[in-house]
């Protein structure tokens, strides 16, 4: 059974960090790209980061570019989340997601941690 199970979230102020942790098991992870994902209350799931294979190329959402730094440890089947300098709009739950091979969407999900940015 594939899990993905993240952790790190909680209660910060404006202007704090985080660090999200995903740590996976019942497949290895380490030939696809995984991701970072969030939904805020009463908004669609939005894309937030993600990491290739390798940890060679990374992406990530306008919203958080310079912000926040996805990184991942193939050897422990983790893929990480720095959240720096977090904003009140980053308030949300946030899902771990990894893909089932690399030409298809997410496959895997978490079920997601809450991060609370407080003015």
């Amino acid at each position: 059974q594939v899990q993905l199970v993240e952790s790190g979230g909680g209660l910060v102020q404006a202007g704090g960090s985080l660090r999200l942790s995903c740590a996976a098991s019942g497949r290895t992870f380490s030939s696809v790209s995984m991701g970072w994902f969030r939904q805020a209350p009463g908004k669609e799931r939005e894309f937030v980061a993600t990491i290739s294979w390798r940890g060679g190329s990374t992406y990530y959402a306008d919203s958080v570019k310079g912000r926040f730094t996805i990184s991942r440890d193939n050897a422990k089947n983790t893929v990480y989340l720095q959240m720096n300098s977090l904003k009140p709009e980053d308030t949300a739950v946030y899902y771990c997601a990894g893909k089932g091979s690399p030409d298809r969407w997410y496959d895997y999900w978490g079920q997601g941690t809450q991060v609370t940015v407080s003015s």
